[in-house]
């Protein structure tokens, strides 16, 4: 199941007049990147991961968005609670794209009514637009679904896959990217059905063991397990400056900003962090990390500090800085203790008083001084519903 141009329905849902316009979501600095982009743009050659300037040269009516991460993942955790209650294993493969398992249902219900059903009613419940593509495994799933696209749904009957890969493009193929598509051109394999009927030792030689798996996705005998949905592990912020700089004040408050942020995040999911990592990417493309494990917490005063410590340890090269990042993992559930010796009661209230603020008023109503002059550092209201780090207006990875 995939929700179709995600981030543009969830824009479309809370303004009307977007609808049928054409929408770009993502970074409007010189860096930017299209993160999401509408129907509309499509046709005048945009896609997702496109420079932003490009895009707009290429549509230059487009409607902008910045984008908004907790919107985003609020939507989305509705979706997936609606799958938690109506299907028992399922994985999320990302913010907007689900793989169910729906094995013994042909029996009682029926396994395209069951998930005809469940379709509707995340449109129903959420309003956003979402296609499926049912069949005997994964890789034949997600192919159907891009097919069936946009706000559809397609059936793969068992021992019909073959025929349905046929005549698509070798693009179609999951794993097949631009390098792999370029060697397969060069061959002069364009269509998935040149590829059924290679021998897979041929595909091998050229493209190793990759090819092999090719080879069984393009006649549907491929089946990656099913990774049950769980929760995430880390939590993380990355910020891609619009200029590379060497500005220590705006870097250490943007620093403090992000890990202000992460801590909140932590105390809004009841969890607690053991390992605090500070990542710098300098002009030259150059990416340091360094590390260190803590107590576990959630506690301003003792993530805080720690991140600003490993800042100032890894910065050591006088060269402009191009990207900066925190990650907090190790993580578990819990609610952090009370040190005996180093906590007081009114520093504790504080934090409780800070976050019920939060909790009603956004994330960045009420902040520290030292995080004040920070922009925008990206990021997700509560990260902690399973679905991997979100694209936005930065170039983030």
């Amino acid at each position: 199941m995939d929700l179709d141009t995600f981030f543009v329905s969830c824009e479309r849902l809370m303004d009307s007049r977007l609808q049928k316009r054409p929408i770009l979501v993502g970074g409007t600095g010189d860096r930017g990147v299209v993160s999401a982009c509408s129907y509309e743009t499509r046709k005048f050659g945009v896609y997702s991961g496109m420079a932003m300037k490009v895009a707009r040269r290429l549509c230059p009516e487009a409607v902008v968005i910045r984008g908004n991460a907790a919107i985003y993942s609020k939507y989305s955790h509705q979706v997936t609670d609606i799958i938690k209650q109506n299907v028992p294993l399922f994985e999320k493969a990302s913010i907007d794209e689900f793989y169910a398992d729906l094995t013994g249902m042909d029996k009682f219900y029926g396994c395209y009514k069951y998930a005809s059903e469940l379709r509707h009613t995340i449109i129903k419940e959420t309003g956003l637009p979402i296609s499926f593509g049912l069949s005997a495994n994964k890789i034949v799933s997600k192919v159907a679904t891009g097919e069936a696209k946009p706000n559809n749904r397609l059936c793969i009957d068992q021992g019909f896959e073959k025929p349905f890969l046929a005549p698509l493009s070798i693009k179609k193929i999951p794993s097949v990217g631009n390098k792999t598509y370029q060697i397969l051109r060069n061959l002069g394999i364009d269509k998935i059905s040149t590829i059924q009927q290679m021998p897979v030792e041929m595909l091998t030689s050229v493209l190793g063991v990759n090819g092999r798996t090719i080879w069984k996705r393009a006649l549907g005998i491929d089946n990656p397990p099913l990774i049950p949905f769980h929760e995430r592990k880390s939590i993380s912020m990355e910020r891609t400056f619009g200029k590379d700089t060497i500005d220590m004040k705006m870097l250490r408050t943007t620093i403090f900003a992000m890990a202000e942020s992460l801590a909140y995040q932590l105390r809004n999911g009841n969890k607690l962090a053991a390992c605090i990592s500070v990542k710098i990417r300098y002009s030259d493309f150059n990416t340091y990390s360094k590390q260190m494990k803590i107590p576990y917490s959630s506690a301003d005063h003792v993530i805080i500090p720690r991140v600003l410590e490993l800042f100032e340890k890894l910065y050591q090269r006088r060269l402009l800085i191009r990207l900066v990042g925190v990650k907090l993992s190790n993580l578990v559930s819990g609610s952090y203790q009370i040190d005996l010796f180093d906590d007081t009661q009114e520093m504790l209230n504080l934090y409780n008083a800070m976050d019920k603020i939060r909790n009603r008023f956004g994330e960045h109503s009420v902040k520290k001084a030292s995080a004040l002059g920070a922009k925008s550092i990206g990021g997700v209201q509560n990260p902690f519903n399973g679905e991997p780090p979100i694209v936005l207006a930065h170039r983030t990875q």
